[in-house]
């Protein structure tokens, strides 16, 4: 089965589960710049209205303009029973709200019950970047209709780059993303990949829009 992403910008009242039971249910909690890793499968986002840095509105703001979470949920937490915030949430761009406080149950409950009326969220079938063409469902990526040959971490790796385009990555930042710290890898890891990568557009006659940014780390050149 397909884990399902619960972003959390709070805890949880009992506390964060993991683990056991919840091998399938990936919970994990976000801060102002949303999450650090790179996002697949259906997401679901629990926003609380207050939280310590920005505005609850702010945060779905935020989230709505990250490409990674394009397919995302997001559910506002509100801390009262307001037509006033309610509708302040839904124009910032949530789908949905509950009053809080929330705990487990009540975010599987809920996540339950929406899947139920609309049905699980799908990964985008494709996304286009000028001739580069990417399939998550399917992981694989395509240049001007032609299929690259790329492992599971290289497929993982063009996502994250192409989702931080124009933005300096680090070795450290892309191993993050990949989800690659807990055990971390040597960060030549990231070079061997960036390599093959490279090798896999120039083998189907693709210019290469990977830059490497001396002594910081790599850009993704290519405009959508």
């Amino acid at each position: 089965m397909r884990k399902v992403n619960i972003l959390l910008t709070g805890s949880l009242e009992g506390g964060t589960p993991g683990g056991g039971e919840d091998r399938l249910l990936d919970f994990q909690t976000i801060g102002p710049d949303g999450p650090e890793d790179l996002v697949d499968g259906p997401t679901w986002i629990f926003v609380d209205w207050i939280m310590p840095d920005i505005s609850g509105l702010e945060m779905i703001r935020r989230l709505r303009a990250d490409d990674r979470l394009g397919d995302a949920h997001i559910t506002i937490i509100l801390e009262r029973d307001s037509d006033e915030d309610r509708r302040r949430a839904i124009q910032a761009g949530a789908d949905d709200y509950v009053l809080g406080p929330v705990d487990r149950n009540s975010v599987l409950d809920r996540i339950l019950k929406l899947q139920s009326q609309r049905g699980i969220r799908r990964l985008p079938e494709r996304e286009r970047y000028g001739l580069l063409e990417i399939l998550p469902a399917a992981q694989q990526a395509r240049w001007n209709g032609m299929a690259l040959t790329l492992s599971p971490n290289e497929f993982r790796l063009l996502r994250y780059l192409v989702s931080e385009r124009g933005q300096i990555s680090s070795r450290r930042k892309i191993i993050a993303g990949l989800g690659k710290l807990d055990p971390p890898i040597d960060e030549r890891t990231v070079d061997v990949w960036i390599g093959r990568l490279r090798r896999a557009l120039r083998a189907v006659g693709a210019p290469d829009p990977i830059r490497t940014v001396r002594a910081q780390g790599y850009v993704f050149d290519l405009e959508a």
